[in-house]
């Protein structure tokens, strides 16, 4: 899953990034209100974490500017400010969830998964597809009923594939999906992972169809 992390905070904002990636999310990090407000492919993400201190503006205006564009992704607003005042106002202008800093990390990834259940609906969140069953709260992986060891970008693929199974998915889209914008990416390596996937849950379940990407077969 991809989180957008906006926060201005030199030490914080890289920091909880590296927490968040040990926790299997692939994290983009923005720091500042334009660059927020521009982001171009919010409604990918997973959900968004943020902060309202931003060195040219309110973060709530951020959140404002989300809302008005139709953007559904979920937003869990981390800042300083605790009043109840400003949660109430935080909630109103379409957060999903208020936690006041400083937060203990598990408690942020807790609330992080109640946010991805309320938004997927929990008896939507397992995923099956032939004999393969994938929970992505959890990151469970089993296949014929026995775990399934997968790397985190393995996990990430195969979560992908079973989302979009039957769809045809190029190589750009998976590399959209998988890795943070500002991170290198090869196509190659996009062939790289799905050999090893295929190694672990059979290469028929994954067509190649040359020159337009892979298939996940349902």
């Amino acid at each position: 899953m991809r989180l957008l992390l906006v926060e201005d905070d030199a030490e914080l904002g890289p920091r909880l990034a590296v927490r968040l990636r040990a926790a299997n999310f692939a994290v983009d990090l923005a720091t500042t209100r334009e660059e927020a407000e521009d982001w171009p492919d919010l409604d990918k993400m997973a959900a968004a974490i943020l902060d309202l201190g931003l060195p040219d503006g309110d973060g709530l205006e951020v959140l404002r500017s989300w809302r008005d564009h139709g953007v559904e992704t979920p937003v869990l607003i981390l800042t300083a400010r605790g009043s109840w005042q400003e949660k109430v106002e935080g909630l109103n202008a379409g957060a999903d969830d208020f936690v006041v800093k400083p937060v203990r990390f598990e408690e942020l990834l807790a609330r992080l998964n109640a946010q991805f259940r309320r938004h997927q609906g929990r008896r939507a969140s397992r995923l099956e597809a032939g004999d393969i069953s994938l929970d992505p709260l959890t990151h469970a992986v089993e296949m014929s009923g026995s775990p399934l060891s997968l790397s985190r970008q393995e996990f990430r693929l195969l979560h992908l594939f079973m989302r979009r199974a039957g769809q045809v998915l190029p190589q750009a889209d998976i590399l959209e999906h998988l890795y943070e914008l500002e991170a290198e990416r090869e196509l190659n390596t996009v062939e790289v992972l799905v050999g090893r996937l295929r190694r672990k849950i059979g290469r028929e379940r994954i067509e190649t169809l040359r020159g337009l990407g892979y298939r996940f077969a349902a």
